[in-house]
């Protein structure tokens, strides 16, 4: 038996016509109400509606993306080995806001590493044949090819955080240099007289900003900075351990670290207390990301909080917008072409 509005094994598909010709209305405005057009009145709608359900109408999507020249697709792209996207919260954060904020549509997310030079270049073909509307660029690197080649398929792109002060592209990032300086200032608040910075990748602009945020934090307070108290890291466990060492053998009566990452805060906890150095007794420590590591580390680590999820929202509404708007990428408005959100100190009992 089959069940008003449903169909049975091999039934004939409903057409649009006669969704129409149910509702009483012509052809395009039953597509005007299924691609939630406001121009419908309310009577309308509901009788279009009435007859989608009776005849158990389902919009061919397919179709519908190739008559706009729409694939309702996006690309998340990663530059990284996919050893780091798993071993990072930041990674899962970002996807996780992305996700949530594309729940409501019918985009399809489609995850794409590319770390190297081999992944690259299969990138590079998939995106010049036109497979996706859009893709989000997460993490990227200063000398990093993928955005202009973006740039030049014209395809529109938004990235989490620029390349550099004059970024091309739509981006959205978080207040690293007022992160960092909060971060410094609550150490210098607990009266720490050396401090030391273990950076991120210094090729990333965030990391940058918050080497700027530590350097200005110390000058401000009326403190000499002294540079062999900033060691790179690159935003790993391991790294976060080698920076430490160095730091330590360098100035063995540092009382205070600020690194880059949460990640590399849990590596330079490791050298300090196998140095017999107790935290925060004789080395106050902070992070960067307040990700859960944060919050499972013994002692809890004071961290800066900076918004993920919430950046990435703010990337999948940007992107949305730049594929509706598809005049040239210079005859858009700049004001919303770059989104910078707030981070926050969290404070715990690593400080």
């Amino acid at each position: 038996m089959t069940v008003k509005g449903e169909r049975g094994r091999g039934a004939r598909r409903p057409t649009l016509e006669e969704v129409a010709v149910r509702a009483g209305v012509g052809r395009g405005t039953v597509s005007r109400v299924i691609n939630g057009s406001p121009r419908v009145s309310d009577s309308t709608r509901a009788a279009v509606e009435a007859a989608v359900a009776e005849l158990g109408y389902v919009p061919n999507t397919a179709a519908r993306a190739l008559a706009a020249n729409r694939t309702d697709a996006i690309a998340l792209v990663v530059p990284e080995p996919e050893t780091r996207f798993f071993a990072e919260p930041y990674f899962s954060d970002m996807v996780s806001g992305v996700g949530a904020e594309l729940a409501d549509t019918e985009m399809q997310l489609l995850l794409i590493f590319a770390g190297s030079d081999r992944e690259r270049r299969r990138l590079a073909q998939y995106l010049a044949a036109h497979r996706v509307d859009g893709v989000l660029l997460v993490s990227v690197h200063a000398d990093d090819p993928l955005p202009d080649m973006l740039a030049q398929l014209e395809i529109p792109a938004v990235i989490s955080g620029p390349r550099s002060a004059r970024e091309t592209l739509t981006s959205v990032d978080s207040d690293n240099y007022g992160g960092a300086r909060s971060a410094v200032e609550h150490l210098l608040s607990r009266g720490r007289g050396k401090i030391a910075h273990i950076t991120g990748r210094l090729d990333v602009y965030g990391a940058q900003r918050r080497v700027d945020g530590y350097r200005e934090a110390l000058r401000d307070a009326g403190r000499e900075v002294d540079e062999l108290l900033v060691e790179p890291g690159d935003f790993t466990e391991e790294g976060g351990r080698r920076a430490m060492s160095v730091l330590l053998e360098r100035h063995p009566d540092l009382d205070a670290v600020f690194a880059g990452s949460d990640v590399m805060a849990a590596g330079a906890r490791q050298v300090l207390r196998g140095a017999g150095r107790r935290i925060p007794d004789d080395v106050a420590l902070v992070g960067y990301d307040d990700s859960a590591i944060a919050r499972h580390m013994e002692p809890p680590l004071t961290s800066v909080r900076q918004p993920i999820e919430e950046m990435g929202r703010a990337m999948i509404d940007l992107l949305l917008a730049e594929i509706a708007d598809r005049r040239p990428a210079e005859a858009r408005v700049p004001e919303r072409r770059h989104a910078v959100l707030p981070t926050e100190l969290v404070i715990r009992a690593s400080s």
